[in-house]
């Protein structure tokens, strides 16, 4: 298949173009290489893209509306895997206006793409923040997601909204992924497990948010590459089941799907520290701090749709996941 990937200078998106482009697929990889964080990581990955003879990159903004309609025009993708976004919850406080361009407006512009270009599969990141203030574990699909406490959240709530309208409306089909807290190498500067890493490695205290009273369902990148390109190969159709009146929010009686995708095992933040402080054989200096402004105090995936649907099991434990990351940073930092 000819399929686009956004945000393919990303750690996930890079992870799973080389892994289409390794069974056979042709990949167009899309990437603006904004500076929120270090652009050489960036330029980096897609080093280990550009040597494939299938894959071609395409710098562009998806906030570009006559670019990325130029683009689907030309490029008759079959199907799209949309991963670019502005991410992280904390950044959303200080630069609302960069989530309005890229989540809203870009992902406009995904789905009109998708619509007239008669794509036959949408599949795109949304994220656990749209649980928001949901304290009732594990986090299902099928609850509502109505109080989240970050725009970021708020924006991925408001991707899998328009998803839904076009696969109504136009019956483009759309499945939306929300991933729970994914590393692993080439992993993004701005997630815990880099920081605690570098900041470990140079001496430094690392910051532990609600004084450490934490858990997140770490989710190897491995595994959730799997899982996205299982969810690729399997097209989403509307349930026959669905009733408007229960409404649930994970299906519809249009070709729109919504899956959990996360370890299905949530780690306490000090267990997880742990785990670093094993793998690099040293201690870290702990600077305790109250719970930010958007973050919630723990994050845990029931995955049993997805399991149901394309046999998703993530296969990575904790440990070997944070050694795999340690093994890539000495690696790549010369430490």
């Amino acid at each position: 298949m000819k399929i686009l990937i956004t945000g393919a200078a990303g750690f996930i998106g890079m992870t799973t173009a080389l892994r289409l482009l390794a069974r056979g697929d042709e990949v167009v990889g899309l990437d603006n290489l904004n500076d929120y964080y270090d652009v050489t990581l960036k330029e980096n990955r897609l080093k280990r893209l550009t040597s494939h003879a299938n894959f071609r990159f395409v710098k562009m903004d998806v906030a570009d509306r006559e670019g990325m309609a130029q683009l689907f025009t030309a490029e008759k993708f079959d199907r799209v895997i949309h991963l670019a976004a502005q991410a992280g919850v904390r950044y959303s406080l200080q630069n609302p206006h960069a989530y309005i361009d890229s989540n809203v407006v870009g992902f406009t512009n995904i789905l009109e793409g998708c619509r007239h270009a008669q794509v036959q599969h949408l599949v795109y990141a949304s994220s656990s923040s749209v649980y928001g203030g949901n304290t009732k574990m594990p986090f299902s699909e099928h609850d509502s997601v109505d109080h989240p406490v970050s725009l970021y959240a708020a924006t991925k709530k408001a991707n899998e909204l328009m998803a839904h309208t076009y696969s109504h409306l136009y019956r483009l089909p759309t499945t939306g992924l929300r991933f729970f807290t994914v590393y692993g190498p080439w992993g993004r500067p701005d997630m815990a497990l880099f920081l605690f890493t570098k900041a470990i490695l140079d001496g430094r205290p690392i910051d532990v948010f609600n004084y450490g009273q934490m858990q997140r369902d770490f989710t190897f990148v491995d595994d959730i590459v799997e899982g996205v390109i299982r969810v690729l190969d399997r097209v989403a159709v509307s349930n026959p089941s669905y009733d408007a009146v229960l409404a649930d929010p994970a299906t519809s009686n249009a070709p729109y799907r919504v899956f959990n995708i996360g370890n299905n095992n949530p780690v306490p933040l000090l267990d997880f520290i742990a785990c670093i402080e094993d793998a690099l054989g040293k201690k870290a200096e702990k600077n305790l701090l109250p719970l930010q402004d958007g973050d919630v105090p723990a994050t845990y995936a029931n995955t049993d749709a997805l399991n149901e649907w394309v046999g998703f099991v993530p296969g990575t434990s904790i440990e070997q996941g944070i050694g795999r990351f340690v093994a890539w940073y000495r690696d790549y930092y010369k430490m």
